[in-house]
């Protein structure tokens, strides 16, 4: 009996150093390791700042030499595999090392070949472990881990909505055969999309296309209940965003705000660029009283992790109720295939 089909382990990159997450967690460590080896130079407690500023005074140039460098070199790190990368950001680090090293003997005069070892063996150990680190963290943050808990929600909702969906079309075969047909391809592109190995960056104008794809199928079913105003003039047509970003954003701001309601309601989406900033705002109506909001927790927790993974401390989602409105707000960086 064939199995179903298992994703592919997720991929093992390095970290990008443009990403200003990525940059503070370097800082941090390197100093924390910076910290440490001025403790056990210290002879006493009192010359533990001396010997500090001595150590940073070499570290520092280094750290922030490499950093520029590996943003720079970002788009040649991503094409090479990654203990070719790994090998490479190992050379650059030590490189500027040596040259870091050799300026400070010559400046202090000291020129013992144990000081020398000593800054190669440090910037080894710390770059081992920051690319050791941020390969743990990567796993953790994997969509791998994120689809276990989401394949729960999932296997509920798409009986639910498949169901839905194929009772709406039934009910136009005969009346309207190309919008149902229409309906049909709809359906299928969706339950491909749903099924696909979601890891990488897409086409913010796919998610876009797939957005309107559910949103036409649950029109079906509502009809004019669900009235849905799009403002995407000034959205960038060449972004990328993290996949299945938008359609359960727009899923739960049905279920959520839509269908408890007998009235029309209206799901507005507004996407646009803000200089570097990339912004997805949707609102949709809420009602305190038979609400229920509380159970859209997971799809949003899913979605900042998977934020979290592409891009670190520089996207957030941000969720804000009104007197009548619902309101999630994504910002993340502006980035295109070629960056």
């Amino acid at each position: 009996m064939p199995s179903i089909k298992q994703n592919p382990a997720y991929p093992v990159t390095l970290p990008n150093f443009c990403n200003l997450g990525i940059t503070l967690r370097t800082l941090v460590i390197i100093d924390g390791g910076s910290i440490a080896v001025a403790l056990l130079k210290a002879a006493a407690a009192a010359e533990v700042w001396r010997e500090l500023l001595a150590v940073s005074a070499l570290v520092q140039p280094v750290l922030l030499a490499a950093l520029l460098l590996l943003c720079a070199g970002r788009p040649l790190l991503r094409r090479l595999s990654y203990p070719a990368g790994a090998a490479l950001t190992l050379a650059l680090v030590l490189t500027l090392t040596t040259v870091a090293g050799l300026i400070d003997g010559r400046l202090s005069g000291q020129r013992e070949i144990w000081t020398m070892e000593r800054y190669w063996l440090f910037a080894a150990l710390t770059t081992a472990v920051l690319l050791g680190y941020f390969h743990l963290r990567s796993r953790a943050l994997s969509p791998a881990i994120t689809e276990a808990r989401l394949q729960a929600l999932q296997a509920r909702i798409r009986p639910h909505f498949l169901f839905n969906s194929i009772n709406a079309v039934l009910s136009l075969i005969r009346k309207e055969p190309q919008r149902a047909e229409r309906a049909l391809e709809d359906l299928a592109d969706l339950f491909r999309v749903l099924m696909a190995d979601n890891r990488q960056l897409s086409p913010l104008t796919r998610e876009v296309e797939l957005c309107r794809q559910y949103l036409e199928l649950e029109q079906l079913r509502l009809g004019e209940r669900l009235r849905v105003e799009w403002h995407i003039d000034k959205m960038p047509a060449d972004a990328l965003a993290p996949p299945l970003l938008l359609q359960p954003l727009a899923e739960n701001a049905v279920y959520h705000g839509i269908e408890p309601s007998s009235t029309p309601g209206e799901l507005s989406i507004n996407i646009y660029r803000s200089r570097s900033q990339l912004h997805l705002v949707l609102r949709n109506p809420y009602r305190q009283e038979g609400s229920h909001h509380a159970g859209n927790k997971m799809a949003l927790n899913n979605i900042r992790e998977r934020l979290k993974l592409h891009f670190d401390a520089e996207a957030s989602l941000t969720t804000s109720i009104g007197a009548s409105t619902y309101q999630v707000h994504i910002a993340m960086p502006y980035t295109t295939e070629a960056q």
